[in-house]
């Protein structure tokens, strides 16, 4: 049996189908599913799991070990919103429940695999390494991040990663994120505004060394980050923390210029005013250092850019039914 916290998320639901694709379905689904209306319960409706649990109901069965053996956590679980301005329910949710299960899982020897984040390498200034050594540098630029950032800390100092996987993921997009409002990506949001308006609208630079929608990102495709999630579970000797990107920045031009393309429309793209509120905060380059993940052993291709847009595009966002399916495996 195999955990997935946050199962029905973007992460999670992406990677219990790259389970299914392997051949696992016994993975118990952790999560809470909020309002049906939000959609989470259909990244689960295709995809195979033995069953599903409260994320609040698992701390007392782990507790009182009513589980079956469990083989691994993959914790994807966590409140991910940039934007959330309760620090008490961010630390509840992204620290304090992760310290349980990672501890959880240190004492019965089982493999912990969990979610970090980019954003705990704030503004770029310390580098974008995922060593351990430059860790107690960082300086998130908002709650979520540091919570983030606490619990890494917390795994460091408390022997975790000597034999858990801790992934920074950098800017993921593809099927499944339907859910996410706000937090949805770029390629996701362009598709929707080409669609309505035959237009895009990016933030307008206000940084005089980036010209208007050349601000820079990591953009990794989901399918990637689940066959690398897939590849740590099967190696478990490859521990600490590791970057979950593409190794190179392209800019947001770049993104939005590819779902053009890949909706065969004419580019055409809006420049706004960023919002004053997010402007002293604004990353305006982030680019994945892999030298750890490819170290340990990974020897995976990365999906270029314009490759894994013409897949998002073309085999899920175009279609009436966009979420993974286990029916349609080969993509």
């Amino acid at each position: 049996m195999i955990i997935i916290t946050g199962g029905a998320g973007f992460i999670g639901s992406a990677m219990l189908w790259e389970l299914n694709r392997n051949g696992a379905e016994e993975v118990l689904i952790v999560d809470d599913l909020g309002k049906a209306s939000e959609g989470r319960w259909l990244n689960l409706r295709s995809l195979r799991y033995a069953d599903f649990i409260h994320k609040d109901d698992l701390p007392a069965l782990l507790e009182h070990d009513r589980l079956p053996a469990i083989e691994a956590v993959i914790h994807m679980g966590a409140i991910s919103s940039t934007t959330e301005q309760d620090a008490n329910l961010l630390l509840r949710n992204n620290y304090e429940y992760s310290k349980m299960l990672a501890s959880w899982c240190a004492k019965k020897g089982t493999r912990f695999i969990y979610a970090s984040s980019a954003a705990t390498f704030g503004d770029g200034a310390e580098g974008y390494s995922d060593g351990i050594e430059a860790l107690d540098r960082l300086r998130p630029l908002n709650m979520y991040g540091y919570s983030k950032h606490l619990f890494d800390c917390w795994a460091l100092r408390n022997g975790i990663l000597e034999k858990a996987a801790g992934l920074k993921f950098f800017n993921v997009y593809g099927p499944n994120e339907y859910h996410k409002d706000d937090m949805t990506s770029v390629v996701f949001k362009a598709f929707h505004q080409i669609g309505d308006t035959g237009s895009v609208r990016l933030f307008r630079s206000h940084n005089p060394s980036y010209a208007d929608g050349e601000q820079m990102r990591d953009f990794v495709y989901v399918k990637d980050c689940t066959k690398i999630m897939q590849w740590l579970l099967e190696t478990p000797s490859a521990t600490g923390l590791f970057n979950i990107g593409t190794a190179e920045a392209r800019s947001f031009r770049d993104l939005v210029t590819a779902t053009f393309v890949a909706m065969e429309r004419p580019v055409s793209i809006e420049f706004i005013d960023m919002p004053e509120t997010i402007r002293d905060k604004y990353q305006y380059y982030t680019c994945a250092d892999s030298g750890h993940l490819r170290q340990a052993g990974y020897t995976g291709r990365m999906t270029p850019l314009e490759e894994g847009v013409r897949d998002y595009v073309q085999n899920h966002l175009s279609k009436s039914a966009p979420h993974l399916d286990t029916s349609a495996l080969g993509q």
